[in-house]
């Protein structure tokens, strides 16, 4: 009765969360930026609240997002449905899939409670490359899974390096198409 009542400052000093409290979902890469998820659709098999949905894709040879034969192109995790249980965690053949810290998932609205694949996937951190591009030279997808590729090569680099200086190209070409006025508006 006459202890001092303890107020939790929760928006100014939020507490730290245990080590391996379940949080929100993370979609990992590898080393040289390729994605773990291989579309295999196990963990919404796995999940018991119905809450993640998978749709996979084929790798297209030289230009890839995961090594395996396909990707995950779409993937959905409805947090309104997740019950955070790790069922979808202890699936994933290739780790591709992890749980953060991070619990602060509140919102208005009920749409922006389901995360797509771009809110879900680690960010490319430095030294990575952003997909697609093709896998290591001289490597199989077991050798991503064996963790024998440590970072981007340099074909690799030259790949990325060329595609968005074509894509740059390719932009400033459309930007300037624009700027010139149409034959129409010429004749007026």
């Amino acid at each position: 009765m006459f202890r001092k009542i303890y107020t939790e400052e929760y928006p100014e000093k939020p507490r730290p969360t245990a080590a391996r409290f379940h949080g929100r979902h993370q979609l990992n890469r590898y080393p040289d930026g390729l994605e773990k998820c291989i579309g295999c659709e196990l963990c919404a098999w796995a999940c018991p609240a119905d809450a993640i949905y998978v749709e996979g894709a084929d790798n297209i040879e030289g230009a890839r997002f995961s090594p395996g034969e396909r990707y995950g192109r779409v993937y959905q995790i409805n947090y309104l449905r997740c019950i955070f249980c790790g069922m979808c965690i202890e699936a994933c053949p290739t780790r591709a899939l992890t749980m953060t810290n991070e619990y602060e998932l509140a919102d208005k609205g009920r749409a922006p409670l389901i995360y797509e694949k771009h809110q879900l996937l680690a960010p490319v951190r430095e030294g990575q490359l952003p997909p697609p591009f093709p896998m290591a030279e001289g490597t199989v997808e077991r050798d991503y899974y064996r963790g024998k590729v440590t970072a981007p090569t340099r074909e690799q680099r030259d790949f990325v390096f060329a595609r968005d200086k074509a894509a740059q190209r390719a932009a400033e070409v459309k930007a300037a198409g624009d700027d010139k006025p149409d034959h129409e508006e010429v004749s007026r």
